[in-house]
């Protein structure tokens, strides 16, 4: 098999992770106003009540199911036992599941409507072979047919969702397009496997369970925030805060951890060759690549949300642009703790280790959530969150210590840090002599963005070179033809 590029993947992948979350992110300000504060906090409700049902219908496969699949993306035989074994098991799980939900969140409680909207999602979840692809590094294939599914999406919603009542419209088109992008990839799947001979299951369930404990934990600190502030509150409106605030910082962080789902599948196949030296190579080369976007990324929304956020969501969001400033900061430690966890830890067998960063993770989160969530409302949830994440890294770092040189880690992100810090007193300045949202919004970020890449510039950083001349060679080639 033929040794796929990993910058075309990350490419793709990173594509592929923008239209999963592309619907909400095009139609946001329209569903702001349409929707409201209200509706939006209805919706990241009760999608933050179903992710938990999703999450222990899959059991963790689909992050099981990749890295299995790369192992065995040699092997057709073996590959294709692995897939019907993983799927046959999910479907089981899933339908227990799904079960479980009606009987309690379907019939008479509050809400029960839409819950009965997003039973859809957990078939969607059934049928999502998205890890399969990624296993094979085959990531073109779910960018092109999930794009048609998309756009047709952002279309009904425009076309069908008109005030705060059609909140139950928006839910079943989001719960289509998840469920058609699904099928889709089940199209030209031949190609890749057979009929299996003989199927074995046992041997799949203390390795999924090893992997399903720390999926369990991360939901925790990634979901329960929304829950909590549900629960505790009974304030729709602060949790629609939130949810609009977390939306902007989703898409950024696509951006940066689509690397780590890119080379999950790489270091796995390299660690099943025994080959570490380039696991090592790898990693020092993606460290580069996420301090360089994480920085300017994370001041970047510290300068803009106060100005973006009126004229994104409309009125009515008070609350969200500090949030966005808050939540910001996570983009770095999640960015890091992708690169340590996802990428190195899970692709060499090392659970143990990452079940218990998440773990603990969770635990913060947890206990930070239940103190400032009373005290701070919808801004306590967001530092929470903060404290949580930078728990993960910092523990993660701690495990990888021997594997890899901290300091020299940390030491190569000086560069991006300064760079970034000299863009911000930057823009600062522009918004003191500026006037005119859109105006101001773009200025920040066409100059703050040439600021940051001259001072990246003037310090002769390796990375940036090295992308100056990849681009430049790509030019001349095209050029050329």
């Amino acid at each position: 098999m033929r040794k796929k590029s990993v910058k075309k993947n990350y490419v793709y992948n990173m594509l592929y992770q923008l239209l999963i979350i592309m619907l909400p992110i095009i139609t946001t300000p329209y569903l702001a106003r349409r929707l409201g504060a209200h509706g939006n906090g209805i919706y990241g409700y009760t999608i933050s009540i179903v992710t938990y049902f999703i999450l222990f219908g899959s059991l963790g496969i689909n992050m099981y199911g990749q890295r299995e699949i790369a192992y065995a993306q040699k092997d057709r035989e073996l590959r294709s036992k692995r897939f019907w074994e993983l799927i046959i098991i999910k479907a089981i799980t899933m339908s227990i599941s799904a079960l479980t939900f009606y009987v309690f969140f379907c019939n008479g409680r509050s809400y029960s409507a839409y819950y009965k909207i997003l039973l859809l999602e957990m078939l969607a979840n059934v049928i999502d072979i998205s890890w399969f692809y990624q296993g094979m590094e085959d990531f073109k294939k779910t960018v092109i047919r999930n794009f048609i599914v998309k756009i047709i999406s952002v279309i009904c919603i425009f076309t069908f969702v008109k005030t705060h009542a059609d909140l139950s419209k928006y839910l079943y088109i989001y719960v289509f397009s998840t469920l058609f992008g699904s099928l889709s990839l089940w199209f030209g799947l031949g190609k890749y496997v057979e009929r299996p001979k003989k199927l074995k299951f046992v041997y799949h369930i203390p390795l999924i369970i090893s992997m399903f404990i720390p999926q369990i934990a991360i939901q925790i600190y990634t979901v329960l925030d929304k829950t909590m502030i549900g629960f505790i509150l009974q304030d729709m409106n602060e949790v629609g805060y939130y949810e609009q605030s977390q939306k902007i910082i989703k898409i950024l962080l696509t951006i940066i951890t689509a690397v780590g789902t890119v080379m999950m599948p790489r270091i796995a196949n390299c660690y099943a060759e025994g080959d570490k030296k380039r696991i090592k190579a790898y990693m020092r080369k993606t460290f580069n690549f996420i301090f360089m976007l994480a920085f300017p990324l994370m001041f970047g929304i510290m300068i803009v949300a106060k100005t973006f956020s009126p004229l994104f969501f409309g009125p009515g969001y008070d609350k969200v642009p500090l949030l966005m400033s808050i939540l910001s900061l996570i983009i770095l430690f999640i960015s890091m703790s992708n690169v340590t966890g996802t990428q190195f830890l899970l692709s060499t067998k090392r659970q143990k280790e990452f079940t218990i960063s998440v773990v603990i993770g969770a635990l913060v989160n947890f206990v930070c959530n239940l103190i400032l969530i009373n005290l701070f409302k919808s801004y306590g949830a967001a530092i929470a969150t903060v404290i949580a994440e930078f728990t993960v890294t910092a523990v993660q770092l701690y495990f990888v210590r021997n594997d890899f040189d901290i300091k020299e880690i940390l030491k190569s992100s000086k560069n991006y840090l300064f760079s970034a810090l000299i863009m911000l007193v930057v823009c600062v300045l522009i918004s003191k002599i500026m006037v005119g949202r859109m105006t101001l919004i773009i200025t920040q970020v066409v100059v703050g963005g040439l600021v940051y890449l001259g001072v990246l510039a003037f310090l002769k950083d390796k990375l940036l070179r090295y992308i100056i001349r990849l681009v430049t060679r790509k030019a001349k080639k095209i050029i050329k033809k």
